[in-house]
């Protein structure tokens, strides 16, 4: 229901992943990353470099929360997060040509109303077809985020303590959490580069520090932050 929540609920989100004249981008859900550097198919090297933007939605909608004490603290307003990215990846590194394995470091800030914070997060996946019909790839990833960020979700003012029943809380910045997830993909109408194909994942994440010692986390909720989802994508 929101980040440190232990309940859960389904949404839709829709993504995208192309290319427009050697630019790759990625849509998912609330985000989008556009690369300013062409991808060079003839190297197995691939530097990436360009902007990112999301929109944040945690809390900013009270009637999707279960629990009363969290609704007791107010909504945030959403936050507009812009910033930029940058990266390597290999291709052919373990198993075949094809896979793929690739290190990046994201930076973004909030330039609307929601919790002005800025957030930085290094990460590292990796690709791997098993066959012309079925792929799976695997994430690693770390969130530090600074103390307005903190402040925002994680801080219980006294009147927010007298609304909620919660106990006052000064959250601080630092390491907000790490994740670890898989994804795989199955082609439905026989091939991965073109037709249906059924996509899938899960992936776990462990609140830190004051994020996860905060009431909102530790009372209210759970340091451990379960997702899954599973569709369909078509290829073209």
């Amino acid at each position: 229901d929101y980040e440190g929540s232990n309940d859960y609920r389904a949404i839709p989100v829709p993504g995208a992943v192309g290319r427009v004249r050697g630019h790759n981008f990625v849509y998912l859900g609330n985000r989008f990353t556009f690369d300013l550097i062409r991808e060079n198919r003839d190297s197995r090297w691939d530097i990436q470099l360009g902007p990112v933007a999301s929109v944040g939605l945690n809390r900013a909608f009270l009637s999707g929360i279960h629990d009363s004490r969290i609704r007791a603290l107010g909504k945030v307003d959403p936050s507009v997060e812009l910033g930029g990215y940058a990266g390597i990846a290999r291709w052919g590194v373990i198993t075949s040509d094809y896979d793929r394995l690739s290190a990046t470091i994201t930076v973004r800030h909030d330039v609307a109303s929601g919790h002005k914070g800025t957030l930085v997060t290094p990460s590292i996946s990796y690709m791997t077809p098993l066959s012309t019909t079925a792929m799976i790839g695997l994430y690693a990833s770390a969130n530090h985020a600074d103390d307005h960020y903190a402040t925002t979700f994680y801080s219980v003012s006294p009147a927010q303590g007298g609304a909620s029943g919660l106990p006052t809380f000064a959250a601080r910045g630092g390491w907000k959490d790490w994740t670890l997830a898989a994804a795989g993909n199955v082609s439905l109408t026989g091939n991965l580069t073109h037709g249906l194909s059924l996509v899938g994942g899960v992936a776990y994440t462990r609140l830190l520090n004051d994020f996860a010692d905060s009431p909102v986390t530790s009372i209210a909720g759970s340091r451990a932050q379960w997702m899954a989802g599973m569709g369909l994508a078509y290829t073209f």
